[in-house]
């Protein structure tokens, strides 16, 4: 190794800021329409694409779809990843918020499947331009975390990387917030308003938050290359594209991030997803009731991921992340008893203890807790990757499996309640056992002062 003068570039407080803001009001616009489809999944489309006489099949072709928005996150992950890493991830997160945000306005325009049969006499074609264009959300969300989390994560202080870079999960929030606030809102409507026509107009407003996206997004520095030129200093070069570097140097740390992230995909998506559908579907409620629940789900979030992010910052991710998978396994059987029982009440209180404890404690700690897992040449490629691959296994799943459970015992809930205990289990092991990371681009001196995580 040859000693040459430090190329990298001196980030100022305003730059970390810009940049956190940067990665949570780009994340704000990306999970508001991926969570969107999610929501109106599980109300309209069995409806309106998936016409049967079986509104158990219908559900579950609905949530196939939902699902493979989540197929194509790996993709998206791995070519925008690939090109981060090569040419910086602003550029890329310019392109996922244009792609993100046309798909959503055309699934807003998409006729049903009774208009396609009735004027083409093809009314599959319904479902399937309604699959291609989810295809598209899944493969644009796909390079969305990566890039936001490395943006966020490389400009923050050295002792406060959780907290600045906890914004790309509020940015889930909001948009959970904004995606169940707009169809609450038009479910309002009179008579079948809100299945006729009321559920697209969420799904057309999401050009005016594209435009907002871009225009934050386009103040923000982009170091990558001063960073990487860094870091390639201390490390060996290769002329192996990123993802393939990183399956090679670290392929334990894809499987750790599988089971890192299942109890926060499944208290989120069994929560605000499927209990939606199956509230309204098996036990009549009011979908009013999930809708507030999710929306609630959201706002504390704001409060409680920074807040846990903080802590994390001081005590260790360990603790934090460990805290929440506990938590995870010992409220599914309340949360479904309340749900059983139709004690709405409890449900709420349980639902929110479910997301706002596990979850947020989870996603709190993420953005460091995974990117560190990889060299710093290929961190956009290797942490978006096995992010969404992740995001395949433990979440895309989530809903169409609980619904299938339920389906196979008869409508009840048990099996979606060991579902959710087991994967609460995996992440605590999996954490548990994880050894210390020290960010590859961190000093000497930084490395000395880290605290033991």
């Amino acid at each position: 190794m040859t000693n040459q003068p430090s190329t990298a570039p001196v980030i100022t407080p305003a730059m970390a800021r810009r940049a956190a803001a940067g990665s949570f009001l780009g994340a704000v616009v990306e999970w508001y329409d991926f969570l969107l489809y999610g929501v109106v999944a599980a109300l309209v489309f069995a409806h309106e694409f998936f016409p049967t006489s079986d509104p158990a099949i219908g559900t579950i072709l609905s949530f196939g779809t939902l699902a493979v928005g989540f197929v194509f996150r790996p993709l998206g992950g791995a070519v925008f990843g690939h090109y981060g890493d090569k040419l910086g991830p602003k550029r890329m997160l310019v392109i996922t918020i244009v792609m993100m945000g046309l798909s959503t306005v055309l699934i807003g325009c998409l006729p049903s499947y009774d208009w396609f049969q009735e004027h083409l006499g093809a009314g599959i074609l319904a479902p399937i331009l309604l699959t291609l264009l989810r295809v598209v959300q899944g493969f644009a969300v796909g390079g969305e975390w990566g890039g936001a989390a490395l943006m966020s994560v490389s400009q923050a202080p050295k002792h406060r990387k959780a907290f600045f870079s906890s914004g790309v999960q509020m940015g889930y929030g909001v948009g959970l917030i904004l995606a169940n606030g707009l169809v609450l809102v038009m479910s309002r409507l009179s008579g079948d308003g809100f299945r006729e026509w009321g559920w697209r107009v969420p799904f057309l407003i999401s050009i005016v938050l594209v435009a907002v996206g871009l225009w934050v997004r386009s103040g923000v520095a982009d170091i990558h290359h001063a960073q990487t030129a860094e870091a390639a200093l201390q490390e060996e070069r290769t002329t192996r594209p990123p993802l393939v570097e990183a399956l090679t140097r670290h392929p334990g740390a894809f499987l750790q991030i599988i089971g890192i992230r299942m109890v926060e995909m499944f208290t989120m998506y069994t929560v605000t997803t499927f209990a939606l559908s199956y509230s309204t579907t098996t036990l009549r409620w009011p979908r009013e009731i999930f809708l507030n629940i999710a929306i609630a789900v959201g706002a504390i979030s704001l409060v409680t991921i920074p807040l846990f992010a903080y802590v994390s910052d001081r005590i260790g991710r360990k603790p934090v992340y460990l805290t929440g998978a506990v938590v995870g396994a010992g409220f599914a059987i309340p949360f479904f008893v309340a749900l059983g029982n139709a004690d709405v009440m409890l449900t709420w209180l349980f639902a929110l203890i479910l997301v706002n404890i596990p979850h947020d404690l989870a996603v709190s700690v993420q953005q460091p807790l995974i990117t560190e897992l990889f060299g710093a040449q290929y961190q956009n490629s290797g942490a978006g990757f096995g992010y969404q691959v992740a995001a395949v296994i433990d979440g895309g799943f989530t809903p169409m499996i609980a619904a299938a459970i339920v389906a196979a015992s008869g409508g009840s809930w048990h099996g979606v309640a060991a579902y959710l205990i087991v994967g609460s289990v995996i992440s605590f092991l999996v954490v548990a056992f994880m050894k210390p990371k020290v960010p590859q681009v961190m000093t000497a001196d930084e490395a000395r002062d880290a605290p033991v995580r």
